[in-house]
C-alpha cells in the first residue's frame, strides 16, 4: 500500500505521458475521419441513409435540384466505415487515420448539430414538394405536347 502511495506522489509531480501538442499515436488499423470529396459526390445519398449514428447529413435546395449541401458531425460519427463502404462512387467519401480534434465548450457541436438535422428534415421536405411540382409540370408539358400532334396528325388526315 506504502509502494502505491510512493508511486501516486511520483506521478503527481511528474510530466504527463502525453503532452500538450504531440498527443497520442492513433492504432494501427485505426479507422478515423471521413472526408467528403463534393467533385466527386453524385448526391444519392446513400451515405446518410446507411450512417447508424446519425453523423452525415444533406441540406436540400428550395429549388428541387440536386446540388446538396454535406453536413459532418465528427463527435457523433462511430467511425464504422459504412457510408464509405455504400459509397457508389469511389473517391466520394474516403476514411483517413486522422482523430478528430477535442471538442471544445464554445464549440458547442450537440447543439449546433440538433439545428443542422432540423434544417436538414425541413429542407427534404420542401426539396421533394419542390420536385414533385417540377415532375408534375414536365408530365403536363409532355401530355400538352402529345396533345398538340394529335391535333396535327388529325389536321394532315383532313
Amino acid at each position: 500500500m506504502l509502494k502505491m502511495f510512493i508511486e501516486s506522489l511520483k506521478n503527481l509531480f511528474s510530466e504527463p505521458a502525453t503532452l500538450p501538442g504531440f498527443g497520442t499515436e492513433p492504432p494501427k488499423g485505426y479507422r478515423g475521419l471521413i472526408v467528403y470529396n463534393k467533385e466527386k459526390c453524385i448526391f444519392c445519398t446513400k451515405c446518410e441513409l446507411v450512417c447508424p449514428a446519425g453523423a452525415i447529413r444533406f441540406i436540400y435546395p428550395e429549388d428541387g435540384s440536386r446540388n446538396l449541401e454535406y453536413k459532418y458531425n465528427p463527435y457523433l460519427c462511430i467511425y464504422c466505415g459504412e457510408c464509405v463502404r455504400e459509397c457508389p462512387k469511389e473517391g466520394a467519401l474516403i476514411q483517413t487515420d486522422k482523430m478528430p480534434e477535442p471538442a471544445t465548450k464554445e464549440d458547442n457541436p450537440n447543439e449546433t448539430w440538433f439545428e443542422i438535422e432540423k434544417l436538414a428534415e425541413e429542407s427534404k421536405k420542401k426539396w421533394q414538394l419542390a420536385l414533385a411540382k417540377k415532375r408534375q409540370e414536365a408530365l403536363k408539358k409532355a401530355q400538352q405536347a402529345k396533345q398538340g400532334k394529335k391535333e396535327d396528325n388529325q389536321d394532315k388526315k383532313n
